[in-house]
């Protein structure tokens, strides 16, 4: 089995010098405990002829090893190579990781991917060591301990929230996977919490809301891989915010999500600037969408990226070197749902990104699903509208923008209704990006923009955008076609360069607000 740029002894260099970094990219199983580790893990590093590597916890357990209780390796930010590929085993795992097979089976991720399941469990088996359903076995595991040790949830409550079929298949996962039953699980975490903080990755604060049909609500840390630049990624999200699907009160963003079983609102609280996870508040209409709410809120703040190679890459260009000085470990800001981030970029062509709220935010009000009131009131009111409410309008109800682009958002909305344009996490890239630029009214710089931060592309460029070619300019980079020949040398990562000269503008965008902006060199504006 091998690993993107790392050989037998740089995994065992890694696990020597417990770098964080690697969390992630692979697990070591040390053959004289049965345990497997995260790289960081702070025990007592085993001889190397007792490791064994395996590039997932899914793998590591099909070998019959346990997971370690100290580093907790199935609490990890998740791999960097499913941001970066977009070939069909990447896929898959995208697919896996938001819940498809539990909620399809296997047969259902064949589908999504045109693939036989033969095919996919034979492809998943070469790159991850393990098929579908043990992928899916893991997630659902690590999801049961994430609510055993934080919540009060009852054990049938959580065996339902984490996608098991019966108490039985929950018990005996537990047991396998953590030699311990869910009950010792907990307890010891109780014992843990009286002493020290959780640690990262782990339900906080249980809890879920009183009242008949009231959703429940958890807290829970999400951790990434530093450095994060905070002001660019949170700040980027607040400015292109929609007023009744997102809120921002100075310390928390929320944001109102449709998620498989119902609506959902999650309340993201940016880190502190020694923490290693953001803070995440859950009310879910049903727990068993837990799994697929934190995908959409990793995929959202891009937790999952590698920083430090995306800064490496970058800074060898010296007239980025700056930038990636001053600002790093910029991500890109994504989105909880493909289609609606979309239609979202439709409505700010050729317009400043205070117009293009305003018209989201009239449609919806118009066409918005508003959230049941036992969610309560948490400066969010509705839903996005959906593609089959928006393909349904008449133009002329479309009002307040031009008629072409009233049309282009007519167009962008059939095709998401009836599935011509797919925009899921498991979509091919490429095939998206061919199904976007064919329907009339969308450009280069909308496609780009869908596919950086609707699918998380990280080679997407969107190089007429005028904030990436007014930065440009700045750092006395060319223009047009120059730019866009320029830009070679930052593949694979060229979307993380637009981010980049994002956070380096002195847009709202750029920066939180009521913080003052801080560029290298930098004196022009972007609109």
């Amino acid at each position: 089995m091998t690993f993107p740029h790392l050989d037998h002894d740089s995994r065992v260099a890694a696990v020597r010098s417990k770098d964080p970094r690697f969390d992630g990219w692979f697990v070591t199983g040390v053959l004289s405990t049965g345990i497997y580790c995260r790289p960081s893990c702070p025990a007592i590093t085993p001889a190397v002829s007792n490791m064994a590597f395996y590039p997932s916890a899914a793998a590591a357990q099909g070998a019959g090893f346990r997971a370690c209780k100290r580093c907790l390796p199935d609490a990890t930010p998740g791999s960097p190579r499913w941001h970066l590929r977009g070939d069909v085993a990447a896929r898959a795992a995208r697919l896996v990781a938001d819940g498809v097979v539990d909620r399809e089976g296997v047969g259902g991720l064949a589908s999504r991917l045109g693939y036989s399941t033969r095919q996919v469990e034979r492809l998943l088996r070469e790159e991850l060591g393990a098929g579908p359903l043990a992928l899916a076995r893991a997630q659902r595991a690590q999801t049961a301990r994430l609510l055993v040790e934080g919540t009060d949830l009852s054990m049938a409550q959580v065996a339902h929230a984490a996608g098991f079929t019966s108490i039985r298949a929950f018990n005996a996962t537990v047991r396998e996977v953590y030699a311990a039953t869910p009950t010792e699980l907990r307890t010891a975490a109780y014992r843990r919490r009286r002493a020290t903080p959780a640690p990262t990755g782990t339900a906080r604060v249980p809890g879920a809301l009183g009242g008949t049909g009231a959703p429940t609500a958890l807290t829970l840390r999400l951790p990434f891989r530093a450095p994060l630049h905070v002001p660019s990624l949170f700040g980027h999200l607040v400015a292109t915010g929609v007023a009744g699907v997102d809120a921002w009160d100075g310390a928390t963003l929320s944001q109102s999500v449709s998620l498989p079983r119902g609506p959902a609102v999650l309340e993201l609280t940016p880190p502190a600037p020694d923490e290693r996870h953001i803070g995440l508040r859950l009310r879910l209409t049903d727990v068993a969408d837990l799994g697929a709410a934190i995908q959409r809120c990793r995929h959202l703040l891009d937790l999952d990226a590698d920083p430090v190679a995306v800064d490496e890459h970058l800074g060898a260009d010296p007239a980025l070197a700056p930038l990636v000085a001053a600002t790093p470990g910029v991500r890109l800001p994504g989105a909880l749902d493909g289609g609606e981030l979309a239609i979202r970029v439709v409505l700010s062509q050729q317009v400043s990104t205070a117009a293009a709220g305003t018209h989201a935010a009239r449609l919806v009000a118009r066409l918005g699903r508003p959230l049941p009131e036992s969610f309560g009131d948490l400066g969010v009111t509705h839903l996005f509208p959906t593609a089959d409410a928006l393909a349904g309008t008449a133009e002329a109800d479309l009002g307040g923008m031009p008629g072409s682009r009233r049309r282009t958002v007519l167009r962008v909305a059939t095709a998401l209704a009836d599935d011509s344009l797919q925009l899921g996490p498991g979509v091919d890239r490429q095939i998206a990006r061919e199904q976007l630029l064919a329907l009339p009214g969308v450009g280069p710089w909308t496609a780009e923009m869908i596919l950086m931060r609707g699918l998380g592309d990280p080679d997407a460029f969107p190089a007429t955008d005028l904030g990436v070619r007014v930065t440009a300019a700045g750092l006395g980079l060319p223009t047009g076609r120059g730019l866009v020949a320029h830009a070679a040398r930052w593949s694979p990562w060229r979307a993380y360069a637009s981010a980049l000269l994002w956070a380096g503008s002195q847009h709202a965008a750029a920066t939180l607000p009521g913080e003052t902006r801080h560029t290298p060199d930098q004196t022009k504006e972007s609109a």
